[in-house]
């Protein structure tokens, strides 16, 4: 009996010993596993913050490690992921955040300011590029300062088109439903905003700028992407506000301000070989500004392949003080770098409607379609364009060459038939 009981006391020692040590060893466990994730997280449910990785908010210290660091941890973990930008300001080289990703959704939270580095010798192309992402967003009321205005004279692609071109912005390459909203991106060395092969982008209450003078500093540039949304959002740039490049589809623009700039434009196309066609576009309750365009579709006439641009809706569109406000311009050749010997039956509009289109122009020539010999424009449609020229000297007209017009309320000065 003394001997079952001993053997009774014995067990239970070691029941409470081997619980000891394997509560020790969790223990160890989980330091170990905090050790990894110290100085990664700012919190143990996927935020990242990058002050938290040391990153410094003084404007001159070199975060791109740290910002690097905080989407390696994001787009390599699971669930909703997060990575935030505080107030401050952080300079940062190139920046590539490449997936695809693990988990459902990583979303940048942009509070700050992020600075692009003026060294350009630090890139290779573009300033922020995220490539092959699904489920993205960029929010918040921070900003994209590419501070372009010390490299901008360095700009050489208005005399030749083997230019060195400088880095844009922002760029979503191959990325799927992606959301950016409330930011503000000012100041690019070159585009602001480049959107390629992606499909289901959504860009809401944005504001783009840079002065009207500052060189290819496009807005918004996309090209072989679909079901592209841009509303409610404030651009005023050195060139095209928006611009819908070969293989654009289904694009919808709605409660855009669009000045300075050269305009909403599609295009240009035809400059290289094999472009895919533009298709399915929409801009409607849209406000243009002092802008040097208006509502643009333009094509080069020395065209390298076959392109339709078909079925373009325009609609309830304000034009104040717009250079032309509506222009198709299949003979587009800027700065003379190109020639008009080619073949101009190359590039196919047609299927564009212009409606409740008014206001003023800052020239004459209000309404321009300016379409080519070989291919006219076919299908266009005007109701209820009204544009008057706010000069003193000459009278509002439209300037129509080759384009087959059906025009319903169209004050008599922008009709074709005039």
């Amino acid at each position: 009996m003394a001997f079952r009981n001993v053997a009774i006391r014995v067990f239970f020692l070691l029941l409470v010993v081997s619980a000891a040590f394997a509560k020790d060893k969790e223990e160890k466990k989980e330091d170990k596993k905090d050790e990894k994730t110290e100085g990664a997280a700012s919190e143990a449910d996927g935020t990242y913050d990058i002050t938290k990785l040391g990153a410094k908010d003084d404007g001159k210290t070199d975060c791109t490690k740290e910002v690097e660091e905080a989407w390696a941890s994001a787009c390599g973990g699971t669930g909703k992921q997060t990575i935030v930008i505080p107030k401050g300001d952080f300079l940062t080289g190139p920046l590539n955040f490449t997936g695809p990703c693990k988990g459902d959704s990583v979303t940048i939270k942009l509070e700050g300011n992020l600075l692009a580095s003026n060294d350009l010798a630090k890139y290779k192309s573009n300033w922020i590029e995220i490539m092959r992402v699904k489920n993205l967003a960029i929010t918040g009321k921070g900003t994209l300062d590419g501070q372009g205005k010390a490299v901008w004279t360095k700009n050489s692609c208005a005399k030749s088109y083997d230019c060195k071109i400088l880095p844009n912005s922002l760029v979503l390459d191959f990325c799927d439903d992606a959301l950016i909203e409330g930011i503000t991106i000012l100041n690019s060395k070159f585009f602001h905003l480049n959107i390629y092969e992606c499909k289901g982008v959504t860009v809401k209450d944005v504001i783009v700028s840079a002065p009207g003078d500052s060189p290819n500093t496009d807005g918004i540039h996309m090209g072989d992407s679909s079901k592209v949304t841009i509303m409610d959002t404030k651009i005023g740039v050195g060139d095209d506000c928006i611009s819908i490049g070969p293989g654009s589809k289904e694009v919808n623009i709605s409660g855009v301000t669009c000045g300075p700039g050269h305009g909403i434009s599609v295009g240009s196309l035809g400059r290289y070989k094999d472009e895919k066609d533009v298709t399915d576009v929409t801009v409607k309750n849209c406000v243009l500004k002092g802008s040097t365009n208006g509502l643009r579709i333009k094509s080069y006439e020395d065209a390298k392949s076959p392109v339709v641009a078909s079925n373009f809706h325009y609609e309830n569109v304000q034009m104040d003080d717009v250079g032309y406000p509506i222009i198709i311009d299949q003979k587009y050749c800027p700065n003379k770098i190109c020639t008009s010997k080619g073949d101009s039956a190359r590039v196919t509009v047609k299927d564009v409607t212009f409606t409740n289109i008014t206001g003023t122009s800052s020239t004459p020539e209000a309404v321009s379609l300016l379409c080519s010999d070989k291919k006219p424009c076919e299908g266009v449609t005007m109701n209820d364009v009204k544009i008057e020229y706010t000069g003193k000297n000459n009278k509002t007209m439209a300037v129509c060459t080759n384009a087959k017009v059906t025009a319903k309320g169209v004050d008599k000065a922008n009709s074709c038939d005039a």
